[in-house]
């Protein structure tokens, strides 16, 4: 019975784990509802008024959602600067919100300082936010110079609140957010292997299903990836353990990735295509069950299943013999034992699962430390040697310094610009519409210009705030009529909405609107200004707030969308030449380079891009071809940075790996690919570039490999098919962006 609980608990925690990469999104809305909580506790044991206990909760939760640095010490550095800033920005709105003009001018002053602080970092980002959410605070509640005492001590109260609640009940430390991201990156990558087995189960008819799982769960495992790169330097203060982590994680992600390849490979008539596993939507390859016995599809399948027992159990430190038994049989088919007699391309899969055994070896010793080698089979030991020389040639290394834009071309500046403009028009017509709440419009107009770059975003992000708010009116309707005057059930729903706002949050802006809208109808009843009027023109102003941000966007110093992407997609393409050089050149015999560093890059570029082109491959948009091509162009840069990253991983392992050696051949095959990238990239940044992709040979043929060769008898082999793919990728680049192609040479 213990053992079935544990077993349960054990599967809940994953299942959370994956679901919430690093418990972020619960630690926020935990620690934002508890600092709520809190406060309203203290302030109804001094006695406070409803008015104090709808303003303390609003800085409570300014106070904690605003601040966004990493290490503690900082936090607490930014939360003291944070309460003298919220008392003069409390004592200015109560004394400015008699006086018209003034009180508009310097709201929009405000908001210009607000934003342009997000150019000093995650405290200037912070302290604006805070100034300007507390001088909102001020105008929602009606501030005045006579009550400004009490409202101070109860915004005192709210941010020691959210320190008590920051430091010491739901403290984040880096540390911390790292171990659980790591654990979340097993529990994704156990789920991707469930989802690979069911592609291997999965019957013709529901292969496109089968296939879209995969595509999903090779999509987040990259995206916990990427999250553990981004904090690994405050979470692991040892730089080569940091490195090391990065490349077992990367390792383990290129493994799963192939992995899920070689199988569609093996269900299919022909070659799979990489292109497969990231374009949405892509329809599955004709497919077939593989022409192997029935006991064959048994073994695989039972592999498969032993893969991802090796996951779940690597970090429990379950070190048993049934579990080494099974870790040696599966990195047993790296030395060909025990493969059965199959197709070459089911052949694949199982050296495939043995690649995959190996990397999460790797993470288990890097993450874990030292395991027990008693049990050890001569594979499993030359996959320690492997490690383990690996592990001894990682080194630290410095990343360049960016240069970075000044005056009006700053992205600070401008946005700061920007919602200067878009907010005064928002003053204006809010007033229009209504001479006491104008400040909804304020409030959307400042809330679009948050994290976006580009006209197209804003336009969106106003469309979903506005969708969100509608729906979230009619539940505010209905939340209001059955809460009534019942003041400590409405701030139990307040909570609750609160939570789920910061839960949802990174997942939906449409639904955090929802929450946030149906929260402030909750609002309005305890303060004893609800009705349907007000619900009502919370949409219109909502509306017009979001429209005046998208005309500022759009007149003034414009970002449009396509600019915006064609810079992002070049620096994609100039990232994806650099690593693509720089592994080809270290696997031809050149010197060491800081290749972890580059890939890295490359992904973070195409995670740029990725989010920049959200407007032109969102629902809405009504350019059908356009979006098809985005979304196309995407994923193939994603097939190019998948083959990258594994020619770059390739790459550091020499000259550790005994049995990777250089090939001095490899550069000159690879530098038409090179060459196609830098005149795509070329032709992006100026349509008007005269140069075009070649075409020819095949990378195999130019290296002058002989057909014979076994599939997996060289390194060289494998480089090459990874050569050949990114090759036809770039290629593939060619007709979507518009670069015309070059006479094949003869």
């Amino acid at each position: 019975m213990r053992a079935a609980g544990r077993s349960v608990r054990a599967r809940l925690r994953d299942r959370i784990a994956a679901s919430d990469p690093g418990l972020l999104r619960l630690t926020a809305g935990l620690r934002t509802v508890g600092a709520i909580a809190l406060t309203l506790a203290v302030l109804t044991l001094l006695g406070a008024d409803v008015h104090l206990l709808v303003a303390g909760a609003m800085a409570a939760m300014v106070a904690t959602f605003a601040i966004r640095e990493k290490q503690l010490g900082a936090q607490a550095v930014t939360l003291a600067l944070g309460l003298p800033v919220a008392l003069v920005s409390v004592t200015l709105g109560a004394v400015l919100n008699a006086r018209l003009y003034v009180g508009d001018v310097f709201f929009v002053v405000l908001i210009f300082c607000a934003v342009y602080g997000r150019r000093f970092g995650d405290r200037g980002t912070a302290l604006g936010l805070i100034g300007f959410q507390v001088y909102f605070l001020s105008l929602f509640v009606g501030a005045e110079v006579s009550a400004l005492p009490t409202l101070c001590g109860a915004i005192a109260v709210a941010f020691c609140s959210s320190a008590l609640l920051r430091f010491a009940v739901v403290p984040a430390t880096p540390t911390g957010v790292l171990l659980r991201l790591r654990l979340a990156f097993r529990a994704r990558l156990a789920q991707l292997v469930s989802a690979q087995l069911d592609l291997l189960d999965a019957a013709p008819d529901e292969m496109d299903k089968a296939l879209e799982a995969v595509r999903e769960g090779t999509a987040r495992l990259h995206e916990t990836a990427m999250m553990i790169q981004a904090q690994l330097e405050e979470g692991t203060p040892d730089e080569s353990a940091a490195r090391l982590v990065q490349r077992r994680i990367a390792d383990a992600e290129i493994a799963a990735e192939r992995l899920g390849l070689l199988l569609l490979t093996s269900r299919s008539a022909e070659r799979a295509d990489t292109l497969t596993l990231h374009l949405p939507g892509a329809p599955a390859p004709s497919v077939g069950q593989p022409a192997v016995p029935d006991e064959t599809t048994a073994t695989l399948r039972r592999d498969l299943q032993a893969l991802r027992t090796l996951v779940l159990r690597a970090g429990s430190g379950d070190s048993g013999t049934a579990l080494a038994h099974v870790r040696n049989r599966l990195l047993g088919y790296r030395d060909e034992e025990n493969l059965p007699s199959a197709p070459a391309a089911v052949q694949d899969v199982f050296r495939g699962i043995g690649e995959a055994a190996r990397s999460v070896l790797g993470l288990r010793i890097a993450l874990d430390g030292p395991q027990d080698e008693s049990d050890d089979t001569p594979a499993t030991a030359r996959s320690r040697e492997e490690l383990d020389a690996e592990d001894a040639a990682i080194d630290g290394g410095e990343e360049p310094a960016e240069e970075k834009e000044t005056g009006l071309r700053r992205p600070t500046t401008r946005a700061a610009v920007q919602v200067a403009v878009g907010s005064t028009l928002a003053i204006v017509g809010g007033e229009l519409l209504s001479t006491q709440r104008w400040y909804w419009a304020v409030l959307t107009c400042w809330i679009v210009f948050l994290n976006t770059a580009s006209t197209g975003e804003i336009l969106v992000k106003g469309y979903r705030r506005l969708l969100g708010t509608v729906f979230g009116v009619v539940a505010g309707i209905v939340l209001a009529g059955l809460v009534g005057q019942h003041t400590w059930t409405a701030f139990g729903l307040v909570l609750v909405l609160i939570f789920a706002m910061f839960y949802v949050a990174p997942l939906s802006y449409t639904l955090m609107s929802f929450f946030v809208t149906a929260m402030l109808g909750l609002l309005y009843t305890l303060l004893h200004t609800y009705s349907l009027d007000v619900l009502l023109l919370r949409v219109e102003e909502t509306a017009l707030g979001a429209a005046c941000g998208v005309v500022a966007a759009a007149l003034v110093l414009p970002v449009r969308t396509d600019r915006r992407t064609n810079e992002l997609l070049g620096t994609v393409l100039d990232r994806l030449a650099e690593v693509t050089e720089a592994a080809v050149g270290q696997l031809s015999g050149g010197p060491a380079d800081e290749l972890l560093d580059k890939a890295r890059d490359l992904d973070q570029a195409l995670a740029d891009l990725r989010a920049a082109t959200q407007p032109l491959t969102h629902p809405v948009t009504p350019l059908r071809a356009r979006r098809h091509t985005a979304r196309y162009v995407v994923a193939l840069l994603e097939t190019c940075a998948y083959h990258a990253r594994t020619l770059a991983a390739t790459a550091e392992l020499l000259p550790t790996h005994p049995s990777i050696a250089a090939d001095p051949r490899l550069r000159g095959a690879a530098g038409r690919t090179v060459r196609n990238i830098e005149t795509i990239a070329a032709r992006v940044a100026d349509e008007h570039a005269a140069a075009r992709v070649e075409t020819g040979p095949s990378i195999a043929s130019l290296l002058g490999s002989d057909a014979g060769t076994p599939r997996y008898g060289r390194i060289t082999d494998r480089v090459l098919r990874h050569l050949e793919r990114l090759d036809e990728a770039v290629v593939g680049l060619a007709r979507p962006l518009g670069v015309p192609m070059a006479e094949p040479r003869a």
